[in-house]
């Protein structure tokens, strides 16, 4: 009987010690993650300054083919008189420690390839207007004793003679061992389309017809 009675006591205890014990809370299985910290401030490369001649310079992207390279700059008159524009960009290449990279610049490109060898004309472009031209090159290793080379800073002037001024690349000028880049001449670039107001309705014509006699 007091083996029994044990029991009950025992098993008494525990049903009131199992229900003032604090109930689990669920563990949430993906718990929330911290704040995500502000957004990056962006990275562009910002615009370049007006120059003090009133010009500025930038390159526009590469276009890549079997080992052709083409890069599009363009030269924008940001300045608030006529720029006066004729002959072929003078360019010059340094290395990721800032040294001259020796390069043979070739007006034409004609030994490079075809297509970019238009002879320079002359140009006045108003204030907003631009010109573009080309440099090219090929990405070839030709001689295993030669280092490859990369430009990876280009100044460029509007023609020889004038001021050079840096501009930003995307990425490097590859050429390889070939010691060559070709340039285009400056060529005039379409103007922004401009949007003009629809001028009013011609007035109905005067003109005798039968059903509008005079």
């Amino acid at each position: 009987m007091r083996s029994a009675t044990a029991r009950l006591g025992i098993g008494a205890a525990l049903t009131l010690l199992t229900a003032c014990a604090p109930t689990p809370r669920p563990v949430d299985p993906r718990p929330t993650p911290p704040p995500r910290p502000a957004a990056a401030a962006d990275t562009a490369t910002p615009t370049p300054a007006c120059s003090p001649e009133g010009i500025r310079i930038v390159e526009l992207g590469v276009s890549a083919a079997l080992g052709l390279r083409a890069m599009s700059i363009e030269l924008v008159n940001c300045g608030d008189r006529p720029y006066r524009l004729r002959g072929y960009p003078a360019v010059a290449l340094r290395d990721a420690d800032g040294d001259p990279v020796t390069v043979r610049v070739i007006p034409g490109a004609a030994p490079i390839t075809s297509g970019f060898d238009d002879p320079p004309t002359a140009l006045v472009l108003r204030p907003g207007e631009r010109a573009g031209a080309a440099l090219i090159w090929r990405n070839l290793v030709t001689d295993a004793t030669v280092v490859a080379t990369d430009g990876v800073e280009l100044d460029v002037a509007p023609v020889a003679g004038r001021p050079a001024y840096p501009v930003a690349l995307d990425g490097p000028i590859d050429l390889g061992n070939t010691g060559r880049l070709g340039v285009s001449a400056w060529k005039r670039r379409d103007p922004a389309p401009t949007t003009e107001p629809t001028g009013p309705s011609a007035p109905p014509s005067s003109a005798a017809t039968p059903d509008n006699p005079l």
